[in-house]
């Protein structure tokens, strides 16, 4: 389980600097002679406050690493990759149904959305399919963050927030790493040939949020 294949190269790039990812989609043609698949995973939770507290400085790094990085690598890598290949944005359920306290994140992660439907309609005759996958609540270190913070805003404990943002949900449970990684390989892999233009969620069915 601790083995690392060696067709796998690891590269740093700090995507809130948009120069840095033409540097680092070259490096990947160089490594790669080829491209078939995209998974535009990066993004932030940005700040967690009520819209008065929002700060200009969160809304924009929110729209860049959220957004732009997405936009940039595809702008620079999809005239390049091979016909029939897949692209996968990750997105959330937020760009559904909105997160109350979380105005950045949630207009970036409806934003993702548009640009899959958009590149869905435009690479098609290629053979391209382009989707957004919708993670919900995950567990984690990142999201016991934003349960802090919005419990701090809504000035209860940590359990009432975590309770009230799980009831969200009719599963009332959090998602899994492993959850996702399934549905970015089904949805990249030949199994999801005829799905594209599509945002999947993976969320335990959130109809409204904490």
């Amino acid at each position: 389980a601790n083995e690392v294949d060696d067709n796998i190269k690891a590269m740093v790039c700090d995507l809130r600097q948009t120069q840095l990812i033409a540097s680092m989609v070259e490096a990947g043609f160089d490594y790669l002679k080829d491209l078939d698949i995209i998974v535009n995973n990066a993004g932030i939770a940005g700040e967690t406050a009520g819209v008065g507290e929002q700060t200009l400085g969160g809304w924009q790094e929110c729209i860049q690493v959220n957004m732009t990085s997405h936009f940039e690598t595809m702008r620079l890598a999809v005239p390049r990759m091979n016909d029939e290949g897949s692209i996968l944005s990750v997105s959330s359920v937020a760009g559904r149904v909105g997160f109350a306290y979380r105005l950045p994140y949630a207009a970036t992660k409806w934003a993702v959305i548009g640009m899959v439907k958009s590149l869905a309609n435009e690479l098609g005759p290629r053979g391209i399919r382009v989707n957004a996958l919708l993670p919900g609540i995950v567990e984690g270190e990142r999201q016991n963050r934003v349960i802090e913070a919005k419990a701090k805003v809504k000035n209860i404990s940590f359990d009432d927030m975590k309770n009230e943002i799980l009831s969200g949900a009719s599963l009332n449970r959090f998602v899994t790493h492993e959850d996702l990684a399934e549905q970015a390989h089904f949805l990249c892999s030949p199994l999801g040939k005829n799905i594209s233009g599509q945002a999947v969620s993976v969320c335990g069915n959130i109809e409204k949020s904490g």
